[in-house]
C-alpha cells in the first residue's frame, strides 16, 4: 500500500480508486509508453476514473458505453451472479447517478448487443485516427512532396 501511495504522489497514475478496500490505478507511464509507440491506449474505467483521465489528458477521447435501459442493466448484473444481493442493489443505484454523466463524454454508445456496440466502438477509434490534429506528421511528409514537386517543376 505504501508503494502506491508513493506512486499516487509522485503522479505516477492518470486514475486511481479504491474499490471493495483493494486499490487499482492506470499507470501514467505506462500510457504514455504505449501513446509514444503510436499505439491507441484503450482504458475500461469508471466514470470517475474517467473524468479524473480527462482533467489530466483533455485531448483524450472519451466514450460512455450506455445500457439500453436500468432494466436490462439490472437484468444483465443479476446474470453475471459476480455480487451478492447487497453489492448488486448499490452497484444499481450507483448507476442511476453515473448514467446521468454521459454529457461529460465525446461520444455514447448504446450497448444493446456486443458485436454492434463493437462495431460503434471501432468506427469511433478509426475516424479519430483520421483527424487533422492526429496526422500533423504523415500530412507535413505529404506537404513536402509537393513542395519538392513545385520546385522542380517551377524551378
Amino acid at each position: 500500500q505504501q508503494e502506491f501511495q508513493d506512486c499516487i504522489d509522485r503522479g505516477g497514475f492518470l486514475e486511481y480508486a479504491e474499490v471493495h478496500g483493494n486499490l487499482y490505478g492506470t499507470s501514467r507511464d505506462q500510457t504514455d509508453r504505449i501513446t509514444a509507440e503510436g499505439r491507441d491506449v484503450i482504458l475500461e474505467i469508471d466514470v470517475q476514473g474517467a473524468i479524473a483521465v480527462l482533467e489530466k489528458v483533455p485531448d483524450a477521447v472519451s466514450i460512455f458505453i450506455l445500457p439500453p435501459s436500468f432494466e436490462v442493466l439490472k437484468a444483465r448484473l443479476t446474470a453475471r451472479n459476480t455480487e451478492d444481493a447487497a453489492g448488486l442493489a448499490l452497484r444499481l443505484r450507483n448507476s442511476i447517478t453515473e448514467v446521468m454523466q454521459y454529457e461529460r463524454f465525446d461520444y455514447v454508445i448504446v450497448n444493446e448487443e456486443v458485436p454492434v456496440a463493437a462495431r460503434l466502438l471501432s468506427s469511433i477509434i478509426l475516424a479519430e485516427r483520421q483527424k487533422r490534429n492526429r496526422q500533423s506528421e504523415a500530412i507535413g511528409c505529404i506537404l513536402d512532396s509537393f513542395a519538392a514537386a513545385n520546385e522542380k517543376t517551377t524551378g
